[in-house]
This record gives C-alpha cells, structure tokens and sequence, in this order.
C-alpha cells in the first residue's frame, strides 16, 4: 500500500541503514548478475511515485481510517445515546392507527411542514419529520411509540440521521470545514487505489522467483529487525486488504465533488441513475387530488396516511418504508422501502390519496445494473450492506489501513543513511529519471493513459501534476547547483595553475 521505499530489488539500500548490513559487506557483492541485467525502470518508477504518493497522501488517508473507524459503529452508539428516542420499551401486540401518531407529533410540534413519516415496527419508534425554513436540509424528528401513540422524545435529524451519526458523517466527509473539507476525502479517495495497486506490483515484483504462497502471503518472520521486516509486516497486511481499500476507494469516489460529478454524467449517458416514480396527477386519474378548476390544489390532510399505507403493503411494498407526503394534492404521495441490509429493498410506489390507488411503481429488481450496484457500493461503504459482519469487517479495513500507514512512515524514518560522513534526519527517496528506463511507445501510452485518469478523477490528476512541475523544478535547481559547484572547481584549478611560479 503506502510503502515508502523502494520496492525494487535493483535498486540499493542505503548505506548505514538501521538493521542492514555494513557498506564494507555490500561492496563484497559481485555486481556481474546485475551489470547484464536488462535495464528496467518500471520498477524504479513506481518506487518513486509511492514513495512520494505515500508521504504526501498518507495524512488525508489516515484522517480517513480514523474518523471512519469511528463512523463504522454509528448504530449501536446511536442506541445508546437515543436509545429513549429510537426505541420503545415494551414491544409487541397491536399499534395505534399510524394518523393518530402523527397527529400525535403534531401536537408535540405545532410548527413546521410535515414531510416524511418511517412507521415504526418491532421495538423502534415512528419518526415523523418536519421541515422549517431556518433547518435547512435538517429536519426536527419527532418519535412515537407506535403501541401507545406517545411521544418519546425530539431530535434534528438529516436524512433520518441522529445528530452523532450526522456529527461523525460530516467528520469523516469533510471535517467539518464544509465545502473546502471535502477535499481532503476525495483527495484520499482519489489516491487510495493508486497506492494499493502500485504496492502489489511492487512486491509483486520484490517477490519475483519467490513466488510461494508462504512468501506472497505472509510476513517474512525470518527477517532482520529494521526496514526489512517492517517492510514486510507493511507490504503482507496492504495485500490483504487490497480488495477492501479498492471497494472503498471505488465507492467513495461515486458521490465525492468532482469525480462524483463525473459518474454521474457516465450514469446519465448510460441511461444508469436510480429510478423514481411519477408524482404528477392528472384530472382523470384522482378523483379528489386534482385541482378543483380553479388552479389551485387542496392542500395535503395527513390523515389520509393510513390508506396509503395500506394501499402499498396491498401493492407488494413490505418491511421498513419511508412516506413521503406531496407538496399538494395535485402529486402522488411516494412510500418507499428502506431496507439497507441484504437483499436490499428499495420497491418504490406512488399513490394518489383521492382514490388510494396505486398510480406507479418502481421495483429495485428492475432498476438498471449499475444503479444497483452504486446502491450497494454505499451501503457496503456504509456498514449496513451485510449488518454487523459489515462494521466488522470495515473496522478491520480501517484498522489495517492504520496499520500500514504507520509502517510506511516507519520505513521512511528506518531507511536514513546513519554512517557519520552520510548521515540524514530521513530516508532517500528512490532516484529520478527512472522513466528513460521505459520504451517510449511505453511513455506514451502512459501519458494518454494517466492524462484521461486525471480528467475523470480530478484531484488525483492535479496533484499529480503539481508534484511533477515541482519534481521537474527542483531537479532543474539541482542540476544547475552542481554545474555552478563544477565550473566552480575548474575555475579554481586554472587560476591555481596560472599563478604558480616556473620551476
């Protein structure tokens, strides 16, 4: 993953570094093998990109492992902080007609639009959410009992979030700083994959005619202490989580700013996006939700939820749902299931609430490919896909990514030059110019290739660019120091030479 050292067997080891052998042993080794070997500068190359990759972009994954990390149990934290508010106390037998909880958080909340209602079931309570202007995209919640139709208690919710799933939410998207802290996640989104693929490769190739599971797999216990064996610990546990970074890489992609913004468009060209029903009545389908001639609709009487609600459980709707009630009765009210756990259940249907007829409908089954699978992309990113083995699993991801950040960090401070004449605070990072090692058909596919990455995902394309320009000028400051240090000398040794007397 983020491993910050050259990965390539080619390349040397500092001389001096911490738990390697002495320079006097290294230069005992007979260079012939590797004088005839084919240069190769794939290797040096990729070392170079992760090693800078890892350092720059190693803190904004960290930041992300860790606020995930505390994400992940956002449901048990959220029973027990709200327990009183999502949950009842005495579950079972029969509930109060679900118009009466309403009318029961209404009289809790006399202000507000009411907009949606999640009929509780089991031990959870109703939620019923009202919108006031000064909310925004929050709503306050109200929970019923829906065994006594009490209230039990107000929370602003955002998206049916409590306010610690919703604090945690924004910590982990954008740190709270709002539009500019969106950056940092998609940032870390955006590079995540690079990381992962670039270190298979890399010890894929460290690996090459060691190729045993034993060695591929695990870590090399037989190593010696230093760089060796954290580099190890470092490249075995990025191997087993590679499948899991890359899904969540994938995933956080998909509704990150500029590389969400360009799904989207893929998903629109591909005719791909989540379905939705049609809301919009006409005269000859209602007998009472038109309007009445005058150009203006009746407004919505919320104790017409109980016909819709019987009328899409009568349609096939079942489990969790959520009621969406319409701006006036000239729409269709909407129910729609909201079950997260597998198999997902997303039926959506749209019922006129003059006849309590069914007027569309939307089953997940017949959503397109790809709306499905974004659909369980999020709730896998979530932890809610496979319930509590999910959480479990993404808790391990984030821990693992730890991890591993960790020991990258760790290499770099172990792979600093110790010997008197040499010594750095930090280690070297791989040389430059590694790419005149790669055929040039090679260089130019790589440039289109990385360009049109770039464009699609945004913020791994300008960074990339930016670390670039700064590489191509820091080396041509370098190389302009040693000519200035070389004509210097010269210099020296002509005036030295045409001072001196005749012998």
């Amino acid at each position: 993953m983020t491993t910050v050292d050259s990965e390539e067997p080619t390349l040397p080891e500092p001389a001096g570094a911490v738990g390697e052998a002495p320079a006097a042993v290294a230069t005992a080794i007979p260079t012939t093998t590797t004088s005839a070997r084919k240069p190769d500068g794939l290797g040096p190359l990729l070392a170079r990109l992760h090693f800078y990759a890892g350092i720059l972009v190693a803190p904004f994954l960290l930041v992300a492992a860790v606020t995930g990390l505390l994400y992940t149990f956002t449901p048990q934290l959220d029973s027990l902080v709200y327990g009183k508010e999502l949950h009842v106390a005495q579950s079972g037998g029969s509930t109060v007609p679900l118009s009466e909880q309403v009318a029961a958080a209404r009289a809790e909340h006399p202000k507000g639009t009411l907009t949606a209602v999640r009929p509780g079931s089991g031990d959870d309570t109703t939620q019923v959410d009202f919108a006031l202007p000064e909310l925004g995209e929050k709503t306050h919640t109200i929970y019923v009992d829906p065994y006594n139709g009490r209230t039990t208690g107000q929370l602003t919710t955002w998206y049916a979030e409590t306010p610690l799933t919703t604090w945690l939410d924004a910590l982990h998207r954008n740190l709270h700083l709002g539009t500019v802290g969106r950056y940092y996640s998609e940032v870390a989104a955006s590079w995540l994959w690079v990381l992962v693929l670039g270190g298979l490769v890399l010890w894929a190739r460290r690996r090459h005619g060691k190729r045993t599971a034993r060695r591929l797999l695990l870590p090399d216990r037989a190593a010696k202490k230093g760089v060796r064996r954290t580099r190890s610990w470092h490249a075995v546990t990025g191997l087993w989580l590679s499948v899991g970074l890359l899904g969540l890489s994938a995933t956080g992609l998909t509704w990150s700013r500029y590389a969400g913004a360009n799904f989207s468009e893929a998903l629109d060209a591909l005719h791909a996006h989540t379905p939705s029903v049609a809301t919009t009545l006409t005269t000859g389908t209602s007998g009472t939700s038109a309007s009445d001639g005058s150009g203006a609709a009746k407004s919505v009487d919320p104790a017409a939820i109980d016909g819709i609600l019987k009328a899409a459980r009568a349609d096939g709707v079942g489990g969790p749902v959520e009621i969406a009630l319409p701006a006036d009765n000239a729409s269709a009210w909407t129910v729609t299931q909201t079950r997260n756990l597998w198999p997902v259940g997303r039926d959506s249907v749209a019922v006129d609430a003059g006849t309590d007829r069914v007027t569309d409908k939307v089953a997940f089954a017949d959503w397109p490919v790809m709306a499905k699978l974004t659909r369980w992309g999020i709730n896998a990113h979530m932890g809610t896909l496979f319930g509590l083995a999910n959480q479990i699993l993404l808790a391990l991801l984030a821990s693992g990514l730890i991890c591993v950040i960790l020991w990258g960090y760790r290499m770099w401070w172990q792979r600093r030059p110790t010997r008197a004449d040499r010594r750095t605070a930090l280690g070297t990072p791989p040389a430059r110019g590694a790419w005149r090692g790669l055929p040039s058909w090679t260089v130019a596919v790589g440039i289109v290739l990385v360009a049109v990455v770039g464009w699609v995902i945004p913020l791994f394309g300008i960074p990339l660019a930016v670390f670039l320009a700064l590489d191509l000028a820091l080396g041509a400051l370098r190389h302009r120091g040693t000519a200035v240090a070389a004509s210097g000398r010269d210099g020296s040794a002509g005036n030295g030479s045409g001072t001196s007397s005749p012998a």
